[in-house]
């Protein structure tokens, strides 16, 4: 019945669009004729009882905030929910209601909401001092430096501190450009790396820039194994790389920036092999070689403690931010001490970069990763995760790829199998219904038709059945 309103709303023929996602989102799933009405799954139980919420109503926020916040700003769900609370795993509403947080902030929490490590850190650290900058000494921004180049291999040694990873990117470029003498920046289509209007230009979806000059940007083809032209052949998007500078260039680069996972275009790895050839030809044009780590990094893919790793590569440049402040604003952008040294050329600055309650925080982030050994927790939990949602896109045909690795996933819906095509009104009414169990996940990829699933990395086996099993139970209707 699901597939048929659908069909009928996409055509036009007498069903409106917003009745069938009304109908849609408030139908029971289906069942055999004459059993029973089926259970929805249970949410696992969870030790914590939230505050009661005296505040702002939800509905009288949404009016303050259309009059008063830009309107360029979105919101998930038809009635946006108000989120009051957090404790690992798990989010609040201004009900008391608990769910399930299967996106993590935008894959920003990577020890959960309000690890009490954590909190500890940035409260004793704002007792003592809130903000210096780096024309003063201070112990916090040194041992956090000291510690994260601690996790980096080769000669990344040096740290810059920024407040985000489209400044962490756009520090990046700045750095390749300085450094290689070069101008032209290579990215990937379908990759995202900011918002700024610098960073813009390296992003590769159109949903995501403004008509403004990009600058010297070129785009080359995405290595997607499901939908790439080349499919799994990392040799032969390589070698799109090599023609796209002979032809589309001077011949010399600045730099060659890449998620190893896209994380807004939809969890999408890239081929295997692709990087290291990818490097050897950007390299050979003078440019330096970027991992954008900010979704990917800290464990996440449970296999490697970074993306690029699971490339065999070392990149020239890191860039990171989102996990690794658990939801403070802190970024870095983590070098060699040659390609460091060209920002001497002039003053180079960040007020805000590597201040004291931040380090701290970033600081705890990075023990209680090691002491929970959440990269090992992420192997193990993503993939028991990931062979549970493949037998699940054996049972619904709307399944037409499970990827990623660890806890960076995602599950991109389709109505037609061999076409690939995006299913965007049935990702909608799914993401609804998922909310309406306890269950919220991200969405992602040019159409909006892949679930993000990219929880607090102390996300529980217990936790990705109840999501499965949520899933089994909202696609049993289509």
């Amino acid at each position: 019945m699901a597939a048929s309103l659908l069909r009928r709303a996409a055509s036009g023929r007498g069903v409106r669009p917003a009745e069938v996602l009304r109908r849609l989102v408030s139908s029971e799933a289906a069942a055999p004729q004459g059993a029973p009405p089926r259970s929805p799954p249970e949410m696992p139980p969870f030790d914590h009882q939230p505050r009661p919420y005296a505040g702002m109503a939800g509905a009288e926020i949404f009016e303050k905030r259309k009059a008063f916040l830009g309107p360029s700003l979105f919101h998930y769900y038809q009635k946006p929910l108000n989120i009051v609370e957090g404790k690992m795993q798990y989010l609040y509403d201004e009900h008391g209601r608990r769910y399930l947080d299967c996106f993590g902030g935008i894959v920003t929490v990577s020890c959960g909401h309000c690890h009490p490590d954590i909190v500890n850190a940035v409260v004793e650290q704002t007792k003592l001092l809130q903000h210096t900058t780096t024309i003063y000494l201070h112990h916090a921004i040194v041992e956090f430096a000291e510690a994260l180049t601690s996790k980096m291999p080769g000669n990344l040694k040096v740290v810059y501190f920024v407040n985000s990873g489209t400044e962490a990117n756009e520090l990046a470029m700045l750095m390749a450009r300085l450094y290689s003498g070069n101008l032209s920046m290579v990215a990937l289509r379908n990759a995202y790396h900011g918002g700024s209007a610098g960073t813009i230009g390296l992003t590769g979806l159109q949903t995501w820039k403004y008509p403004i000059p990009q600058g010297e940007i070129h785009h080359v083809m995405n290595p997607d194994p499901y939908r790439g032209t080349f499919g799994s052949d990392a040799a032969a998007y390589a070698k799109e790389i090599e023609e796209h500078i002979n032809y589309g260039s001077s011949g010399r680069v600045a730099g060659f920036i890449a998620e190893t996972f896209q994380g807004v275009g939809g969890a999408v790895e890239l081929a295997p092999g692709y990087l290291k050839l990818a490097y050897d030809i950007v390299r050979k044009a003078g440019g330096v070689c970027i991992a954008d780590e900010v979704q990917s990094g800290f464990g996440r893919t449970g296999s490697h403690y970074w993306g690029f790793q699971t490339q065999g590569v070392i990149p020239d440049i890191v860039t990171m931010a989102k996990g690794i402040g658990n939801g403070l604003p802190l970024g870095a952008v983590v070098t060699t001490p040659e390609i460091a040294s060209v920002l001497t050329q002039k003053i180079q600055f960040n007020t805000f970069g590597g201040n004291p309650v931040c380090s701290a925080g970033g600081l705890a982030v990075l023990k209680v990763l090691d002491k929970e050994k959440r990269q090992a927790h992420c192997a193990d939990v993503g993939s028991h995760l990931v062979e549970r949602l493949k037998v699940l896109q054996q049972k619904h045909e709307i399944i037409g790829d499970v990827r990623g690795r660890g806890l960076m996933l995602g599950v991109e819906l389709v109505t037609d199998r061999k076409e690939k095509t995006p299913a965007k009104a049935e990702t909608t009414v799914l993401f609804e219904k998922l909310k309406d169990l306890g269950i919220l996940v991200g969405k992602g990829g040019l159409h909006g038709n892949v679930f993000r699933i990219k929880p607090p990395m102390c996300f529980s086996k217990d936790d990705a059945d109840f999501l499965v099993d949520a899933m089994d139970y909202a696609m049993s209707g289509f």
